[in-house]
């Protein structure tokens, strides 16, 4: 049975600039799958940023399409269908800051209510079991500014959820987290795509806890080639995390699931 719920074929991203095309990465082939978490690796400049606004419908593809359950080219989709099919969840709280909890995971429903915003019954239900979701529910009347990094980016996942979309894209979620709470992001993920059947797709720097977790990966390599498989595949193969960050005088331990100094450890 395919579970894939987006597809992207013969895929070019990049940017058009008078005219001119600057291809960051090219004819791309790659899915995502209902239930599972697909982890994006790739050393910072090679594209994973650009690769998931396309893929979000943010910026275009220079070529090759996007597609849902390989009828719908995102193309032609209107952003409030969008909104119902794809969440995103960046690590920017600037502009929440003076927002409760509850406020910003309410935000997630303004694809359904319309004009005015106005919380209907099912959608303050929504956003309640939202917070439940992501261990937030003593937390909802705290304004957003008085969370540790850890606590904020659970929000910002419960907005998501209240979104209600099949396919949740987390651009480098963990970044600014301590280790604890990177894990706790990470797992938390990995539970809410196999429980919730969601299709969720994280780009991240956190290799070692993202091998041990995620059900599939992608990965940039320092020349912009593209690999996609299961997890065990890919580690199992060795050459596509090898490529990662080919030419730096680091190489990958499968011992452990990490990246290590080739001087320290020769």
């Amino acid at each position: 049975m395919n579970n894939n719920i987006l597809t992207a074929k013969s895929l070019t991203v990049g940017y058009s600039v008078h005219g001119k095309q600057n291809i960051v990465l090219e004819n791309l082939n790659l899915c995502l799958e209902e239930g599972k978490l697909t982890c994006l690796f790739g050393a910072n400049g090679t594209g994973k940023s650009t690769l998931l606004r396309t893929l979000c419908g943010v910026q275009p593809p220079l070529a090759g399409c996007v597609s849902l359950h390989d009828i719908a080219d995102i193309k032609d989709l209107s952003r409030s269908e969008l909104a119902k099919i794809i969440s995103i969840v960046n690590t920017d709280y600037t502009s929440v800051g003076a927002l409760t909890v509850d406020e910003v995971v309410s935000i997630g429903r303004y694809p359904y209510t319309g004009f005015f915003g106005v919380l209907s019954r099912k959608d303050k239900q929504a956003v309640k079991n939202a917070i439940s979701s992501v261990g937030m529910n003593d937390y909802t009347s705290r304004h957003i500014a008085t969370l540790s990094d850890g606590e904020r980016q659970k929000v910002m996942i419960a907005r998501a959820l209240a979104q209600d979309t099949r396919i949740i894209i987390l651009d480098e979620p963990t970044s600014f987290l301590d280790a604890a709470s990177r894990i706790e992001t990470l797992s938390l993920l990995k539970t809410l795509a196999s429980k919730n059947g969601k299709a969720i797709l994280v780009s991240t720097h956190d290799i070692s806890q993202a091998l041990a977790i995620a059900d599939n990966l992608w990965l940039i390599s320092a020349n912009r080639q593209f690999f996609s498989g299961s997890a065990s595949e890919i580690i199992k193969a060795r050459t596509p995390l090898e490529a990662l960050f080919y030419g730096r005088n680091v190489s990958f331990d499968p011992a452990r699931l990490d990246f290590i100094s080739k001087d320290i450890f020769p």
